[in-house]
């Protein structure tokens, strides 16, 4: 079978479990990814997304969400550019009470190899080996 790519929205309907007609047609899917039968691919635009939602909307604790998550992207039938890292960025995002967003972004500068950022986040304060510096100031930013 050819593969295809899952929004965001089917993934949260088979996680949530409502509206009910779409959770069923979305645990169908997934079902079929399990036996085999089809392989989905997923973006980091797409999990960024649903981590938002589950966390902002659906109010999951980012503990339980890198596990939830974890665990799907664990199937060999869900495939993404770069699994590892958004493994990597996902355990960031439950151990370091940091965005998800910014989980990423920080472990695609320790894969370029850069330890600086510009930004106004404090969260980037969190992270061992990483400085975080104003815009507009060239001396770092005290944590």
């Amino acid at each position: 079978m050819n593969p295809a790519y899952v929004d965001a929205d089917v993934i949260l309907r088979f996680l949530c479990g409502d509206p009910p007609d779409m959770a069923a047609q979305a645990r169908e899917l997934f079902e079929a990814v399990e036996r085999g039968e089809i392989v989905l691919w997923i973006d980091e635009i797409v999990l960024a997304e649903v981590v938002w939602v589950l966390h902002s909307f659906y109010h999951y604790a980012p503990e339980r969400i890198s596990r939830v998550m974890q665990e799907l992207l664990s199937h060999e039938g869900l495939q993404a550019e770069d699994k590892p890292g958004l493994l990597a960025a996902l355990t960031l995002f439950a151990d370091r009470n940091i965005d998800f967003a910014d989980a990423l972004v920080a472990v695609h500068m320790g894969r370029r190899g850069v330890r600086e950022i510009f930004s106004f986040d404090r969260h980037f304060d969190h992270l061992p080996g990483m400085i975080r510096r104003c815009p507009g100031k060239q001396e770092q930013t005290p944590a």
